[in-house]
């Protein structure tokens, strides 16, 4: 009977090295070792199917004389005989190809499991943290140093760069809240009380190229990005009149809160800043 300690030994040193390059992953990764693994993983692998199948695989070369298609009742006798008869009879020899399988499958279970770990070194999966700001509902708008703004701060054809309360920071947050003409400025449909006392708030991050747009004309109510030029009709949404951006600023709906300070009535409804991997959806 052949010698299996060869192909068990390799099967099994495949099957310890993947669990070592799990515990390695697991716990931070270092490549030298994880290179020594892999090599000591692929290297038992091939050695364990090689001489398994040198032991356990008919290696003579026959030839079978040709007999008519129809089988006849003695050679179905022989074929279910040599069926059942297992390589002569040996079982031990059949018990042993079967305790062989089972390590290589193991082997193989070890090796599949470590290429698949590696996945999660990939990083977080996508969230919704990129659609989110710390704007939410009641969240008072305030200026850089924290300080609230209420209502009636600003004169018509002023603004004022706001954060969130406790978010000053926070470089998705930036928001221009500006004091618009009410003989000029034409809410979106559906947006009519997303104003407040004849102000309203846009994110302050162009959606070209994420540059902070802050030049703002007073007497056209054009919003100008200094990077590349992009201008926003602030009477009408935000709209791009001029330049590469081709989506408008988002609004941020605001109101006025029983203590005179303008709020946020939400977070912004939807994304903030370019290139969003679903953004086409809102184009």
């Amino acid at each position: 009977m052949p010698n299996p300690r060869v192909p068990r030994v390799a099967f099994g040193v495949t099957i310890l090295s993947g669990i070592g390059l799990l515990v390695v992953y697991g716990t931070g990764g270092q490549p030298q070792l994880e290179g020594l693994l892999w090599f000591y993983a692929l290297a038992g692998l091939g050695v364990g199917i090689i001489v398994g199948a040198n032991n356990y695989l008919p290696n003579e070369e026959s030839e079978e004389e040709r007999h008519p298609l129809a089988s006849s009742e003695e050679m179905l006798a022989a074929a279910r005989a040599d069926f059942h008869r297992a390589d002569g009879g040996d079982e031990a020899l059949d018990a042993e190809r079967r305790s062989l399988l089972r390590l290589l499958a193991g082997a193989f279970a070890a090796i599949g499991v470590a290429v698949v770990f590696p996945i999660r070194s990939l990083g977080p999966h996508p969230s919704d943290d990129l659609r989110e700001t710390d704007f939410a509902k009641g969240v008072r708008l305030v200026t850089v140093d924290g300080a609230p703004v209420k209502s009636g701060q600003l004169g018509v054809g002023e603004l004022l760069t706001v954060f969130p309360e406790g978010h000053t920071r926070a470089g998705d947050s930036p928001t221009l809240l500006i004091r618009y003409d009410e003989e000029e400025f034409l809410p979106a449909g559906g947006r009519a009380s997303w104003v407040t006392d004849g102000m309203v708030a846009y994110s302050k991050i162009c959606t070209h190229a994420a540059c902070a747009v802050g030049l703002y004309q007073n007497v056209t109510g054009l919003l100008l990005c200094p990077c590349h030029q992009s201008t926003f009709d602030v009477n009408n949404a935000c709209t791009p009149t001029f330049g590469p951006a081709t989506r408008p600023l988002p609004q941020l709906p605001i109101a006025i809160d029983s203590e005179g300070f303008v709020v946020a009535q939400s977070d912004y409804p939807e994304p903030v800043g370019p290139g969003y991997w679903d953004r086409m959806n809102n184009v």
